[in-house]
């Protein structure tokens, strides 16, 4: 099974940011077969996170995955990557060919249900250099993802990420936007978002 190398895409509209999102990077049957592959895994953890001085649990699974030993460290945890496997392996090298990035290290989040979220953040670890490429492939349930700029906070946009799709952040957008899954009311079922990048 191969990640087939045309696909359509668009740049979003926006200042200060190189956002592209792929809705149909991968096809059906591809999607399909990694959502299920991954969500079988054993690999999954719940960590805490400490917030402004007080700690909860957090409100989604998660799992590392990497080729070059390095950890990755945000909001008071630190987590140690398990090895690339072949799924894995081949997701990345089709990203790394769209990317013209080598990706290193893959951070997935398993959301349960309407109530896990990933609340406003940017993706600005240190470890992730300057301006950090993110791969991010979603699988399952459609979720809705919102941008918000950091300066002017009438600058905002809301994408629904489609399963099989593919959402590609580069250039200054960390500096300039953050981005949030909200919690729903609606009734959801599991999602799975795969999200490559290049820890230092």
């Amino acid at each position: 099974m191969r990640v087939k190398n045309e696909f359509s895409g668009f740049k979003l509209d926006l200042p200060d940011c190189d956002i592209y999102y792929y809705p149909d990077y991968l096809n059906q049957h591809m999607a399909d077969d990694f959502f299920g592959y991954f969500l079988k895994s054993d690999l999954w953890q719940q960590d805490d996170i400490r917030i402004f001085g007080t700690t909860y649990a957090q409100p989604r699974l998660t799992a590392l995955f990497g080729n070059n030993g390095k950890s990755y460290s945000y909001s008071g945890i630190e987590m140690k990557p398990h090895p690339f496997d072949r799924k894995l392996q081949q997701l990345k090298q089709a990203l790394d060919e769209l990317a013209k990035v080598n990706f290193t290290s893959c951070l997935m989040n398993l959301y349960r249900d309407g109530k896990d979220s990933n609340g406003w953040h940017a993706d600005d670890e240190k470890e992730l250099g300057i301006n950090p490429v993110i791969a991010s492939v979603s699988l399952g349930q459609e979720r809705i993802f919102h941008l918000r700029h950091k300066k002017r906070k009438e600058l905002k946009k809301r994408i629904v990420l489609e399963h099989g799709s593919l959402l590609l952040m580069s250039g200054v957008t960390q500096h300039h936007w953050v981005h949030q899954i909200p919690k729903s009311k609606k009734p959801m079922n599991p999602r799975i978002n795969l999200t490559f990048r290049v820890i230092k």
